[in-house]
Parts: C-alpha cells; structure tokens; sequence
C-alpha cells in the first residue's frame, strides 16, 4: 500500500477460520467509553493526553493501569484504579453498538459453517458482559477468549494461538480481524493473516496488515478463499441503518462530539444512501460522502450530504438527521470529498433508484432514530 487511505490486499490464503478482536473490532465500545478516563482523571485535577491514551488501545488491562498511574502521578496502586474505573466502563458498554459489516460478516460466516473465535485482551467476565447485549453473539463464536485465560495478552500470540487450538485449525489458516497495533502484532506473531480495521490513521498499518480496510463492509471474502457476499441489490448494499445528526451548513454536517450516540463510528467512511430529516423542510432521499477533505492522512472526517431531488443550496444552518441503509462503495486511493463532487451524478441516480424499492422505503415509516 503506497497510500495511507487504500485497502491493501497482498494475496490470498486458505483461510478455515476467523477470529474477531473485541473492542474497537467488533463492539464500538471504544467510542461510548471515550470520555470515561477524561472524567475520572478531571476529579484528581488531571488533563487526559488524548494522543498518549490513543497509543494505548488494546493493550491488557493491568499494562494499561500501570502506564496511566505513572502517567498522571494518580495516587492508586493499578488494582485499586481497576476496581474505581471499572464499574464507570460498566455502566456505558450497554450503548456499544456492533461495528459496520460485522453482523454480516458473523452470518455469511456461520451460514457457510466456517468457525470463528472472539479474542480479546479484556478479562473474559467483561468480554462476557459486553456480548450479553447483543441476541445470539455469545452462541455463535465457537471459542471466546479473554486475556485473562491465557499466559500473556496482546501483543504476545498466545490467545490468538489458544483460539486456533480450540478450534483445531492450524495457526498459518486462521485470519485475524484488529483494529489496534497491539493486535496486529499480535496476529504476525502468531503466523496469522490479519485484517486491520482501525479507527486511526491507517499509515502505521500498511506494513504490518494484509489488508487495511476502512469497514468491514469493504470486506471481500473471496480474497481469503472464502464464499463471496451474495446480499448485495444491484450496486447497493443494504446495511443495519446508521445514525448520526448534526447541524447542516454549508453544504456539510457538523457531527455531533464522536462520544454521543449521535455520532457516526469512526470505521464509517465511504459514500452511503439513506434518508434525511431537515428541522424544517421534512424528509427527503439523500446521498453521503464521509471521508477528508484533503489527501493527508491525519485530516479530519467530514460529511457531506447531497440532497437527491432537491437543492442542498436552499437548506442552510437546520438541524439534520441523517438515517444511513445502504452502502455503495468505499472511498479509492486517496479520494476526497472534492474528488467525489465530479462523479457523484451516478451514485445519486444508484441511490435515487434503490431508494424507491420496498426494502429501504419503509424506513421513512419508522422513526429515524431508535
């Protein structure tokens, strides 16, 4: 990958099975706990380091416990700031919601009886916890993994390697899906395919991943030797609806803080279809292209939505809320917003079309909002 934006793909594998790393991967646990060690760190007059915090994403919970006491000079022994964070993470992982694509990639998964496996750094009664929310998760993986069950967390192999055993596939056939360093390392090490789907930039990944995927909507099975997607209406893919809302302006949505519920995911990047509320002028079909304004890999996300059958020059500064159904395609190598500006005519007469068939109208009979 000569980019920091573009999938990357280098060859396929006799993949037999999958294991799917938790936090950030599979659950957007991350974002809904975003602000808890802010918070806390605010009660002992102390300012979060965002970036610092970011670096440490995935790494076991003791490790991390110990890094943010020296950190901060918090007056905690690493056990005693477990048991005082824990319960505030506790409270908001109701709200984590599954990841774009993840849902599906489980069921296409199951459906064509290949095994997959849960296995995250996180101790195994929290692991537990977090897919309790979720109908039929906990019976479909075939192995759940939490660090705890094992000698040594990410970045060390050893779960991803218990997680093959207990399937009894061979390390070199099972394919790993990350979203951190910790774990992608921890995949290499094991001798394992890796997918990385992070939610940062994914210029630390390319050299490290077989593949850095901006969702796991772009992924391709059959680059794995695995049974191709058969869900997809045309050139749409119908997705579990998406929501976000904001104030529209300038021809942009300004998203809400990406700690509230009204905030995309970070991994929804790409041009989706779906249906719009404007505070004044009603429902209308709708066209969304979210990526960067400029090609640098570390410029901010923003949302642009075209109005279908409409003018997005009359409607300025409303409140907008925005219901995602359908996926049409990811973002190229180093495409922009600007770049989608010239050729988003076709993609709005794809969405104009699909929005007129039954599976995606009736969501303008429902609430946009759950």
């Amino acid at each position: 990958m000569d980019g920091c934006c573009e999938p990357l793909s280098n060859g396929a594998a006799h993949v037999q099975a999958v294991i799917f790393d938790l936090d950030g991967t599979s659950l957007d646990t991350e974002k809904v706990t975003k602000n808890v060690l802010k918070e806390f760190l605010e009660k002992y007059g102390k300012v979060i380091d965002r970036e610092k915090e970011d670096k440490r994403l995935g790494i076991p919970q003791l490790e991390a416990a110990i890094a943010v006491i020296k950190e901060y000079d918090l007056p905690f022994t690493p056990e005693q700031f477990i048991d005082e964070i824990t319960p505030i993470y506790r409270e908001r992982w109701p709200k984590a919601k599954p990841l774009p694509g993840v849902n599906r990639l489980m069921k296409h998964l199951q459906k064509h009886g290949m095994p997959f496996a849960l296995a995250s750094n996180s101790k195994r009664a929290n692991v537990d916890l977090k897919i309790s929310y979720h109908q039929g998760w906990k019976e479909q993986f075939s192995v759940i993994l939490g660090g705890d069950e094992v000698k040594s967390g990410k970045p060390s192999p050893d779960i991803f390697l218990e997680a093959a055993k207990k399937m009894g596939v061979d390390a070199a056939h099972c394919l790993v899906i990350e979203d951190s360093l910790v774990g992608v390392r921890a995949a290499n090490a094991a001798g394992m395919k890796v997918v990385a789907v992070p939610s940062q930039s994914e210029a630390d990944y390319a050299s490290l991943a077989n593949s850095v995927l901006h969702s796991l909507l772009e992924f391709e099975p059959e680059l794995w030797d695995l049974p191709p997607f058969e869900d997809w209406v045309d050139s749409a893919l119908p997705i579990e609806p998406i929501y976000a809302s904001g104030l529209f302006s300038n021809g942009f949505l300004s998203e809400a803080e990406d700690d509230e519920p009204s905030a995309f995911p970070d991994q929804v990047l790409g041009l989706y279809f779906g249906w719009a509320k404007l505070s004044m002028n009603g429902i209308f079909k709708v066209l969304v292209g979210v990526g960067r304004g400029h090609p640098a890999c570390t410029a901010k996300r923003k949302i642009k939505p075209w109005i279908i059958d409409g003018n997005n020059h009359h409607i300025a500064d409303q409140h907008m809320q925005l219901s995602l159904v359908a996926f049409i395609r990811g973002l190229n190598h180093k495409e922009t917003l600007m770049d989608l500006e010239k050729v988003v005519e076709e993609e709005k007469a794809i969405a104009s079309a699909s929005l007129d068939l039954p599976m995606f109208l009736h969501h303008t009979r429902a609430p946009l909002f759950p």
